[in-house]
């Protein structure tokens, strides 16, 4: 092998082993996310254009929460009811997400979270697409 295709190789491995680094990944979650699909294993796919409530995860040492917000126009939040409990761990390489509600209880593998997307996949292989939330600025 040339010494440009070792180079290229160790390149790429750095580039794909930095990109699903769990550590990196659980400092970057905290925030609000709004939805921008949902991709299925049986082929509906759902693209979302508009969001009337976004995500808004919260997690310190491991633990946290994550709820649905309601943005209004002057910037504020008016927060849901609900909450579902996260602990985050990393397993086999990999940050998953464990929620719980009084209801239910399900994991989700972090595909990607950079800061400005976030792309997480569930136990029956849904994958939800966020991006990073901005806030409606009506003043300029």
């Amino acid at each position: 092998m040339t010494k440009s295709g070792i180079l290229l190789l160790l390149l790429l491995s750095l580039i794909s082993c930095g990109k699903n680094d769990p550590e990196a990944q659980l400092k970057n979650l905290n925030g609000y996310w709004e939805i921008e699909n949902v991709e299925t294993p049986f082929g509906k796919d759902r693209a979302y254009k508009f969001n009337e409530r976004i995500d808004y995860i919260e997690i310190q040492d491991s633990t946290g929460f994550r709820t649905k917000v309601l943005p209004r126009i002057d910037g504020t939040f008016v927060n849901s009811d609900t909450q579902e409990q996260v602990t985050a761990r990393i397993i086999d390489d990999s940050l998953r997400l464990q929620y719980r509600t009084p209801f239910d209880s399900w994991t989700e593998t972090v595909l990607e979270a950079n800061g400005e997307k976030l792309s997480v996949k569930n136990d029956r292989g849904m994958i939800y697409s966020y991006k990073k939330f901005e806030k409606i600025n009506i003043t300029d």
